[in-house]
């Protein structure tokens, strides 16, 4: 079946983790060009607040409180769309939360806590959005992650949920276009985004995180989320270093994980600058949100690589036969023959 999506001014659009980094920035941005929103993140108070600030500037905006690691809640959430709205149009699973510090660190209920947010959220997301779309169309975008393609040190249980959620969203695909269901899947692959998420995440390392450079703004995660609200595509990726990223690890693993390995705990650990206090650890509990990080950062504002994806998907096989070329030629020739 084809599928065909609404202009985002006549669409509603429910976005998970809606309160902070990625999340607040769909939301505002998807309230700023017309669409309806149906916000929910764990963080009450700051849901109402954002309600009613975008609200006064005539915004339409439904919330609900909800922690998306508990499936009855994010029915509910889904209810509060159709109440509000009438249904919903697309639905992006955002929320998310991490650790920093080695497999061995991370005690294993907080393995468990990062698996019951990122994967099992999107999956909650996934299930509940899908048995609504199947009626009327729509989209459904996770949003992954560049460690969807390869691993960090001091990342590995966020590193595991972004390739389960590659994988839970390819299968979704298969399977909604398996049954002609008019649905368009699409998964959403960031690099670092100047959001609060260093802050947030429960930390083991004996400095405190950062994300390592080159920095997008959030607003380049939003401006790949709304037009896969309105275009059918697989994926997008948000930040060009994370493309970059993404091809050496493809088509150099070796090489990229010695370059991990020597590089990958310093460049993830800004001990001059731990960030605002009032913000650490979300794991289990909300803490402050916010749009941007506090650190001091320089964070890009665009991404040329996000507008040459819009115009051709082709863009990034071209760019991963590219980068095969280039790696293959670069390797030593054999002169034992």
């Amino acid at each position: 079946m084809a599928i065909t999506l609404k202009p985002l001014r006549d669409q509603v659009i429910v976005v998970t983790g809606a309160t902070s980094g990625n999340g607040l920035a769909i939301v505002e941005e998807a309230v700023r060009r017309g669409a309806a929103v149906a916000a929910t993140a764990r963080n009450e108070v700051a849901l109402e607040a954002l309600r009613d600030r975008l609200s006064a500037d005539g915004g339409r905006i439904a919330i609900c409180a909800a922690d998306v690691s508990d499936m009855a809640a994010v029915e509910r959430v889904a209810a509060v769309a159709v109440e509000a709205f009438g249904g919903f149009d697309s639905w992006v699973n955002n929320a998310g939360t991490g650790t920093y510090g080695t497999l061995e660190q991370v005690p294993v209920a907080d393995h468990r806590r990062v698996f019951d947010v990122n994967y099992f959220g999107v999956l909650h997301g996934s299930l509940v959005a899908a048995r609504h779309l199947r009626a009327r169309g729509g989209a459904i975008i996770n949003i992954g992650s560049i460690l969807s393609d390869r691993a960090i040190v001091e990342q590995g249980p966020y590193c595991a949920t972004k390739h389960a959620v590659q994988a839970l969203t390819d299968t979704l695909r298969m399977e909604l276009e398996q049954e002609g269901a008019a649905i368009s899947v699409t998964l959403i692959k960031p690099g670092a985004i100047d959001t609060p998420f260093p802050e947030h995440a429960r930390n083991f390392m004996d400095q405190p995180p950062r994300l390592p450079p080159p920095l997008y703004a959030p607003s380049v995660v939003a401006d790949a989320v709304l037009f896969a609200c309105e275009t059918p595509r697989r994926t997008l990726y948000a930040g060009g270093g994370g493309l970059l990223s993404s091809l050496l690890s493809r088509a150099a693993p070796r090489l990229s994980d010695k370059i991990m390995e020597l590089l990958g705990t310093v460049a993830q650990q800004k001990p001059e600058d731990p960030g605002d206090p009032t913000r650490r650890d979300n794991l289990y509990e909300p803490r402050v949100d916010a749009l941007r990080g506090s650190q001091d950062v320089h964070a890009r504002k665009s991404s040329t690589v996000l507008p040459a994806q819009k115009l051709h998907p082709a863009i990034l096989l071209l760019g991963v036969v590219g980068a095969g070329i280039a790696v293959a030629l670069s390797r030593p020739k054999d002169t034992s023959r």
